[in-house]
C-alpha cells in the first residue's frame, strides 16, 4: 500500500526497497554463481594438473580417469549452479516487478481519477508496463552479477597468488581500471537512459492521440501530417537509442581493451618465465602446471567483470525508467487519508461541515461548505462552467479527500456513477454490467438492460448480451451508451447515486427516458445527487442547489 514515505523517493532508493523484499532469492542467487564460478576455478586447475602429468611427468591417461571423472562432475555441479543462479534472478525479479506493479497501481488509485485526468493514459500505460518490465534486467541479472564480481575474482585472484604472486599482482592492478572506467560511462548512459524512457512515454501518448482522434484528422485532411509527426517522434527515440547503444560499445570495448592487455602481460610473463628469461621473484620456480593454470585462469579473473559490463546497461536503463515512476509516487495523494465516518443523523446520507477541496498547483477550489443530504433525497447542483460542480461530486464519490472539514458517509455506502459520456470497456455487454455487480446472474443482467431501456436494442443483437463493443463504446450511440450505463446503476443497487450532466448530449426521447428513470430510482428510495443545468432535470428536484461566486447556497423552488 502506499504510504507518507513514498514521498521522499529516489530512483536509487526505490529500487533499494524493491530488492530488500527479495533479499533471500537474490543473494542465493548471488551464490550460486559464486558457486559456479569456483568450480571453473576447480576445472581450470585440474585440466593444468592432467597436461603436466601427462606432458612432464609422461602418466598413463587411464591412470588419471579418476581425477578426469572428477573434472566431469565438476561440469555437471557448474551447470546445476548456474541453472540455479538464473532460476532464482529470475523469479525474484518477476516477484520485485509484480510488486513495483502492484504499488504503482495503488498510488495511481491513491491519486484518484481527478489526477489521472491531468495526465495522458497512453504514456501511464506506458509506465505501468514497459518502465516496470525494464527492471527485468537491473534485478535478474545486474543485481546478482554485482555480488559475483565482489567475490568471485577475488577467490580467483587468492588461487592465482599461490600458484604465482606476481600474477596475482598483475591483476590486482588492472582491475580496478576497469569500474572506474565503467562508472564513468555509466553516469552518462545513465542521462541518456532517462532522456530515452521519457521519449518513448512521449511517443506513446502521440500515437494514441493519433489514433483516437483518426477520423477528425480525416474529415479535416491531416493524416498525412499526423503520420509525419508520428515519424519524427519515431525518429527522435531512434536517435536516443542510438546514442545509448553506441555507449554501451563503448564501455565494452573499453573492458576488452584492459582486460585484453593484461591477459597479454600474464601471457608474456609465464612464456618468459618458463624460458628463463625472467629471473624474479617466484618466475625462477613457474613449471607447466602453475604457467598453464595462472594463464587459463586470468581471463576467468576478469569474466565477472565482462558480465557485468555486459549487464551495466541494464542498471542505467533501470535508474532511468525509475525515475519516471518514482516522479508519481512522490506525488501527494488526493484520495488518501479520506476516511469514512457514520453521519450523526440516521437520516443523513451524507454530511459535509466546513469542508474545503484543494489541489496542489491551484490552491482552494470549493469550500468552506457546509451541507446536508438526506436519504432518499434528489438534490440538484448548478453553476456555471468551473464553478466546482464536477469537484463536489468528485468529494462526494471520495475521489478526493477534503483538504479541510469533516466528510461523513457510511463507509459501507457504495454509490453508482453516471456521467454524459459514460465509461465503457472494450468487451462484452455483459463485461460492462459486471463492474457494477461482478455476481450477477444473467437473468439479473437482463432484467435490469430491460429497467434501462435498452430491451429493443438487445433483440436485433445477433449474440445478445455477448456481443462485443469497442473501447469507450463505439459501436452504440450516445443514448445506447447511457442506457447501458443507467443499466449498471440499476444492477448495483447502489443505494446513493451521482450523475454529472446525465443528460447534456443525449436527444428529446432519450433525455425524456433517462429523467424517467431517474425518477424511478428515487421511488425506490435511493439517494440522487445531479449536476446539470437543464431545467427539467432541476424541476424533477426536490432540492436545488447552486454554486454563486465560489459559494454553494440553496435556491428556494
Amino acid at each position: 500500500m502506499v504510504n507518507e514515505d513514498t514521498l521522499s523517493l529516489t530512483p536509487r532508493s526505490w529500487l533499494q526497497t524493491l530488492a530488500k523484499g527479495e533479499r533471500k532469492r537474490l543473494l542465493c542467487s548471488a551464490l550460486c554463481g559464486v558457486l559456479a564460478g569456483s568450480q571453473t576455478i576447480v576445472v581450470v586447475v585440474g585440466l593444468a594438473w592432467l597436461i603436466d602429468q601427462l606432458v612432464v611427468h609422461q602418466r598413463s591417461p587411464f591412470s588419471l580417469l579418476p581425477i578426469f571423472s572428477l573434472l566431469v562432475g565438476s561440469v555437471l555441479l557448474r551447470a546445476a549452479f548456474q541453472w540455479g543462479h538464473e532460476t532464482l534472478s529470475l523469479e525474484a525479479s518477476l516477484r520485485i516487478r509484480q510488486r513495483a506493479r502492484a504499488q504503482l497501481l495503488d498510488k495511481l488509485s491513491a491519486l484518484g481519477p481527478v489526477w489521472l485526468t491531468s495526465e495522458h493514459s497512453g504514456s501511464l500505460a506506458n509506465q505501468v508496463v514497459e518502465h516496470i518490465d525494464a527492471l527485468e534486467g537491473y534485478f535478474a541479472r545486474f543485481y546478482p552479477q554485482l555480488r559475483i564480481t565482489l567475490c568471485l575474482p577475488l577467490l580467483i585472484l587468492v588461487v592465482a597468488g599461490w600458484l604465482d604472486y606476481l600474477v596475482a599482482v598483475f591483476l590486482l592492478l588492472s582491475a580496478p581500471l576497469i569500474p572506474l572506467f565503467m562508472a564513468l560511462v555509466g553516469m552518462g548512459a545513465e542521462r541518456l537512459n532517462r532522456d530515452q524512457f521519457v521519449a518513448v512515454s512521449r511517443l506513446s501518448a502521440h500515437f494514441i492521440d493519433r489514433v483516437r482522434g483518426m477520423t477528425t484528422l480525416q474529415l479535416f485532411g491531416r493524416t498525412s501530417a499526423a503520420q509525419q509527426d508520428v515519424w519524427y517522434a519515431t525518429d527522435g527515440y531512434r536517435r536516443l537509442s542510438m546514442r545509448t547503444l553506441r555507449l554501451a560499445f563503448l564501455s565494452s570495448a573499453v573492458l576488452e581493451f584492459f582486460s585484453s592487455v593484461a591477459i597479454a602481460v600474464v601471457a608474456m610473463y609465464v612464456g618468459f618465465g618458463l624460458l628463463g628469461y625472467i629471473e624474479y621473484g617466484p618466475s625462477t620456480s613457474l613449471t607447466l602446471f602453475s604457467g598453464l593454470a595462472v594463464l587459463l585462469l586470468a581471463p576467468e579473473f576478469f569474466q565477472p567483470l565482462r558480465t557485468l559490463s555486459q549487464h551495466y546497461h541494464d542498471r542505467a536503463a533501470a535508474l532511468g525508467a525509475a525515475e519516471s515512476v518514482v516522479n508519481i509516487l512522490n506525488q501527494p495523494g488526493l484520495v488518501c487519508g479520506l476516511r469514512h465516518r457514520a453521519p450523526l443523523s440516521e437520516k443523513s446520507a451524507i454530511e459535509l461541515t466546513a469542508a474545503c477541496v484543494a489541489y496542489p498547483s491551484r490552491g482552494q477550489v470549493i469550500g468552506p461548505i457546509d451541507l446536508t443530504i438526506q436519504r432518499g433525497e434528489v438534490v440538484a447542483l448548478s453553476g456555471a462552467s468551473g464553478s466546482g460542480k464536477s469537484t463536489l461530486l468528485a468529494l462526494l464519490a471520495g475521489f478526493i479527500a477534503p483538504s479541510a472539514g469533516e466528510y461523513l458517509r457510511q463507509e459501507n455506502n457504495h454509490y453508482a456513477w453516471l456521467d454524459q459520456q459514460p465509461s465503457l470497456l472494450h468487451g462484452s455487454l455483459i463485461d460492462n454490467l459486471r463492474l457494477a455487480a461482478p455476481e450477477a446472474s444473467r437473468e439479473e443482467m437482463l432484467v435490469a438492460l430491460h429497467r434501462a431501456g435498452f430491451g429493443p436494442l438487445l433483440t436485433q443483437l445477433p449474440e445478445g448480451m455477448d456481443t462485443l463493443i469497442g473501447e469507450r463504446g463505439v459501436g452504440l450511440s450516445g443514448g445506447q451508451a447511457q442506457r447501458l450505463a443507467l443499466a449498471r446503476v440499476y444492477l448495483s443497487n447502489a443505494p446513493l447515486v451521482l450523475l454529472d450532466e446525465p443528460t447534456a448530449s443525449l436527444d428529446q426521447e432519450t433525455e425524456q427516458f433517462v429523467m424517467a428513470a431517474l425518477l424511478k430510482l428515487a421511488q425506490e428510495g435511493r439517494t440522487l445527487v445531479i449536476a446539470t443545468h437543464h431545467p427539467a432535470v432541476i424541476a424533477v428536484a426536490q432540492r436545488h442547489l447552486a454554486f454563486e461566486q465560489g459559494e454553494l447556497v440553496e435556491v428556494a423552488s
